[in-house]
């Protein structure tokens, strides 16, 4: 288990929140005790909490493409990476870990978003790509990994766990409709939560959330 989250301004021209992000991380520090990361570029923050599994020592995150035009945070495990890395290296992808996480990276500058489509395993990811100023969230087909979001007009939050996203100045407000679903079922389905302003990423079929960065 791991955590990621992150924080983008809409505006271009404005820096990105990095003690922000290092709070929204602190909060969700259980998940991932062993290793932790940041990035801070232009107006965006993601960061990490790492439990080491796979290339616990070469696998630390933010991961960068070659040319630092891309950028991963990655919380889960995928199962065929070690099949989808060979066919990577003979498109011309040089590799600096022996990480699963690293392979998405390299897949999605060869599919773009498409890139979730290939991968067999349970995951939650943030991509930060500087060269079409967006940033691609996706979860797994089944949904096994959380992944929630606040997106206001001038700034996209994210983050494994909603305690994440309450370190920032959100709307607190109950959903009423949040609240008879957990009353009525004992969770919530779909893309709700409890609070109007937290919605929770969908499964694969919908991954992305694209913002200016």
């Amino acid at each position: 288990m791991c955590g990621i989250a992150g924080a983008v301004w809409r505006d271009p021209q404005r820096a990105a929140d990095g003690a922000l992000l290092r709070e929204m991380c602190d909060r969700i520090h259980h998940r991932g005790p062993d290793d932790s990361g940041v990035l801070l570029h232009g107006p965006a923050a993601l960061g990490v909490k790492r439990l080491s599994i796979i290339d616990v020592a070469g696998g630390h995150q933010p991961i960068w493409n070659e040319d630092r035009t891309r950028a991963i945070v990655f919380n889960g495990e995928i199962y065929n990476y070690r099949e989808l890395r060979p066919s990577l290296l003979a498109c011309g992808h040089r590799f600096t870990t022996e990480s699963d996480t690293e392979v998405i990276l390299h897949l999605y500058e060869e599919e773009g978003a498409a890139c979730v489509e290939r991968l067999r395993g349970m995951f939650a990811f943030a991509i930060l790509d500087l060269q079409t100023r967006s940033i691609l969230l996706a979860r797994d087909q089944i949904g096994i990994k959380p992944l929630y979001y606040v997106h206001e007009p001038h700034r996209l939050l994210f983050g494994s766990e909603v305690k994440s996203l309450l370190a920032a100045d959100i709307g607190r407000g109950i959903d009423p409709e949040g609240l008879d679903l957990l009353l009525c079922y004992r969770y919530i389905p779909g893309g709700g939560t409890i609070l109007r302003a937290v919605r929770r990423l969908p499964p694969v079929t919908s991954p992305s959330i694209a913002t200016a960065t």
